[in-house]
């Protein structure tokens, strides 16, 4: 197949490239810029200069490439400061790539008459019910209301998935990841959060009875593959097999990364540094379940808990 991955460089579409071409697809890849072109290139695909945000620069990227199927992998998640009271500014251009990116790419996957899309979503927390079991479904509904702080971040995540699965005469498929870790993102050994980690400076906040879904980076690229070549259109959770509460798995991950134990910080302690937003990562979310990629997808995470991740895929 030709298939399109717009944001061919980020953490995710860089290890699609080489994944595809060596399953014998003919692959094309989105960059911003001209150095980005050059290492999809050097990846063995074809390197596409585009700018998300134009709809004339997106639609000449996806006549290039006349795909069978596009991928959806744009975000801006790597300048983030883990400010959780702005959370919405934080994710301001992430929410815009959701949002104009999309509509961009699936006018112009219309046109030229593709066959599949495939867009990120997010499903390893805060968007999930509050509400009930602590791990949710794909037929469980989104959060209604997450809070101030992150309206704007679900609005853009309630678009991504309404116009892809609703686009006419294309089979649209969306991945809920759950929270990337491993090598090249921030939850690694080298990256941001894990250096917060084994500093002690993400601290364990009123029980950690939050619940979070994982997923490997390795483990999040096989199953996209899996959704290019199979399965039918609709949500997948991706995310291993054991969401957690933040009180079991930081200890762990901290001492995985030979850091200092966690600090426990009380719910109106932390309110004022991390807002009702924040306490409510570290208290009320809940997690989601991999049921249906496994049995739709016929994909297994290699990673099938964080436990194993983060003693040895961590990079």
């Amino acid at each position: 197949m030709r298939i399109f991955i717009a944001g061919a460089t980020g953490a995710l579409g860089s290890r699609l490239v080489p994944l595809l071409t060596e399953a014998g697809h003919e692959v094309f890849g989105s960059s911003r810029k001209e150095a980005g072109r050059a290492a999809v290139d050097a990846l063995g695909a074809t390197g596409i200069v585009m700018d998300p945000l134009d709809a004339r620069s997106v639609r000449a990227a996806v006549v290039e490439a006349k795909p069978d199927v596009v991928v959806h992998q744009l975000t801006a998640l790597s300048s983030l400061s883990g400010n959780m009271k702005k959370w919405d500014r934080e994710f301001a251009m992430t929410n815009r790539l959701r949002t104009e990116a999309t509509d961009h790419l699936l006018a112009a996957a219309r046109e030229v008459g593709v066959r599949r899309f495939v867009a990120q979503s997010y499903g390893g927390h805060w968007t999930n019910q509050r509400t009930g079991g602590p791990v949710k479904t794909e037929e469980d509904p989104l959060i209604d209301d997450p809070g101030k702080a992150a309206r704007e971040s679900l609005r853009a995540i309630k678009h991504v998935e309404r116009a892809v699965t609703t686009a006419p005469g294309i089979e649209g498929v969306v991945l809920r990841y759950g929270n990337f870790y491993g090598p090249g993102n921030a939850l690694s050994r080298t990256g941001e959060m894990g250096e917060m980690v084994r500093r002690a400076k993400f601290p364990v906040v009123g029980g950690g009875t939050g619940v979070w879904s994982w997923i490997h980076i390795e483990d999040a690229a096989a199953a996209t593959v899996a959704a290019i070549e199979r399965g039918a259109p609709g949500v997948y959770n991706i995310v291993d097999d054991d969401p957690a509460p933040i009180g079991e798995w930081l200890p762990y991950l901290a001492e995985q990364l030979g850091g200092k134990k966690p600090m426990r910080l009380p719910a109106w302690l932390a309110k004022p540094l991390i807002g009702e937003f924040g306490v409510a990562l570290m208290t009320t979310v809940r997690g989601s379940s991999n049921a249906k990629a496994k049995r739709e997808l016929g994909w297994t995470p290699r990673y099938a808990s964080w436990r194993e991740g983060f003693r040895t895929g961590m990079g």
